[in-house]
């Protein structure tokens, strides 16, 4: 018997230094996507130019250890919620990519953005497709230097932009606009150049490859699908056997939808046939889906020959009808939106519940204890005292009325709103107490109240109490 092989081709491969010029074009997806450019890119250039009670609305202090969120102060004690954040952002991924595939990668993710931004510079600088391809094959002319010349500057200010507004996040981006371009200093200098060439080279020039090599999404997103997971898929169905062209009298009746025009192809970021099947590197932009409707339009053939579909779908399995309700309500789905709920609800509950004070209680190391003249015991401590608002407070600290020990002078504080502060304060026993619990450790707890607010719930921090033999 003749020993058989199984052939493995590589699916739509082309060879690296291949670059692809991507066609433009209308639709409905074609829409969707620029709205969410618009949406994202107001949200990141516009959002450290807000002011929220004479500051800026969102900055990291780092210098300060703290954040602040609008009326929110964060501190580094706070990093809880960061981690909140990113379960939620986890598990909002895993729940969108288990009901419509790669919609994350196709309209949100920054490199698809960024890309987008870059090629409609791009186009505008040398024109559509057909256009850059008869430049690039062209010799280098005053006309070429001046269209390449000018899409690479709009690149490098758009990428220098970007970078400017990413240190706004960190440095007051007025006070940042006011050092541009003598007064900056070197570690503001080096990130806006660091994070404006990494943009300028990621979306000007590696594009496709990001997602097609370098991001590990494309790569496990298999197993947060099943067979009723929409994707972008070619119907096999309706398409084959391909059509010679799109004239309708002259084509063969028992052809299929599919004209082999390949527009598909020319309108795709990252260069793939969809016709070949679900393939990683599609991040189910819907770009196909808008040419294809085009094409069929002009066919008068039904729309959807690409379109979002599932496996289950296409199969033949299930209308798209009769999958509607089953699409959401399957065990997969369940269990992210579930977990998604709660991991809201908690994250939420615990940003609003939280204090607008904060406490630390830190012990005077030097001295553990020590006995006055009277015979009293005293310990001194160090309180750490953090506003955690945007207004004034008024506080008073004591120690818990029940307990055997109290401060030796009444300790009130007015902080700004997000200021933080040491207060040193000493806690005494008297000497009849003292004299019965000689080498006793007491726990105690200190209490913050809001003098102005009396009705709020004032914090409490333990500590101990050393009683000198």
């Amino acid at each position: 018997m003749t020993p058989r092989t199984i052939p493995i081709v590589p699916v739509n491969h082309r060879p690296a230094a291949d670059k692809i010029q991507v066609r433009s074009i209308t639709g409905l997806f074609t829409r969707w996507r620029w709205a969410m450019v618009w949406i994202t890119q107001l949200v990141y250039y516009g959002l450290p130019w807000l002011s929220w009670n004479g500051r800026q609305a969102v900055l990291f202090d780092l210098e300060a250890s703290r954040f602040f969120l609008f009326g929110a102060v964060l501190y580094p004690q706070d990093l809880i919620y960061l981690a909140g954040l990113l379960v939620i952002s986890a598990l909002l991924l895993f729940f969108a990519t288990t009901v419509a595939g790669r919609v994350w990668c196709g309209f949100a993710c920054p490199q698809t953005v960024y890309t987008a931004l870059f090629q409609w510079i791009e186009h505008r600088a040398e024109g559509d497709r057909q256009a850059r391809l008869r430049l690039d094959r062209s010799p280098w002319t005053g006309q070429k230097l001046l269209r390449r010349g000018g899409k690479h500057l709009a690149w490098a200010l758009l990428a220098l932009w970007t970078g400017f507004t990413l240190v706004g996040y960190f440095t007051p981006i007025r006070e940042l606009a006011l050092a541009v371009p003598c007064q900056l200093g070197p570690w503001e200098s080096f990130w806006i150049g660091f994070y404006g060439l990494a943009t300028y080279g990621n979306a000007g020039y590696l594009r496709e490859s990001v997602c097609l090599h370098m991001c590990p999404y494309g790569r496990f997103q298999g197993s947060l699908m099943d067979p009723r997971t929409l994707n972008v898929a070619y119907d096999h169905r309706r398409g084959e056997p391909r059509r010679a062209g799109a004239d309708n009298d002259s084509r063969d009746k028992s052809a299929g939808h599919c004209i082999d025009c390949t527009l598909c192809v020319q309108v795709c970021p990252t260069g793939i046939d969809i016709r070949q099947g679900l393939q990683a590197a599609c991040i189910g932009c819907g770009l196909c889906i808008d040419a294809c409707n085009q094409v069929m339009d002009k066919i008068e053939a039904p729309r959807g020959l690409i379109r979002m579909a599932s496996l289950m779908e296409l199969g033949g399995g299930a209308s798209a009808q009769g999958t509607s309700f089953k699409r959401f309500w399957r065990p997969r789905v369940v269990v992210y939106g579930t977990l998604l709920l709660i991991a809201i609800s908690a994250v939420a509950t615990a940003f609003v519940t939280r204090p607008e004070v904060r406490l630390n209680v830190l012990r005077d190391r030097n001295i553990m204890a020590r006995m006055v003249e009277d015979g009293a015991v005293e310990n001194v401590y160090t309180l750490q005292l953090m506003n955690a608002s945007d207004r004034v407070q008024s506080l008073n600290v004591a120690i818990e009325p029940n307990s055997d020990v109290s401060l030796l002078h009444r300790s009130t504080v007015v902080l700004q709103p997000a200021q933080a502060t040491n207060l040193t304060v000493t806690a005494r026993m008297p000497n009849a107490m003292a004299a019965t619990k000689a080498g006793d450790i007491l726990n105690i707890h200190f209490i913050v109240t809001d003098i102005d607010h009396p009705s709020a719930k004032p914090v409490r921090e333990p500590s101990t109490f050393i009683v000198s033999r």
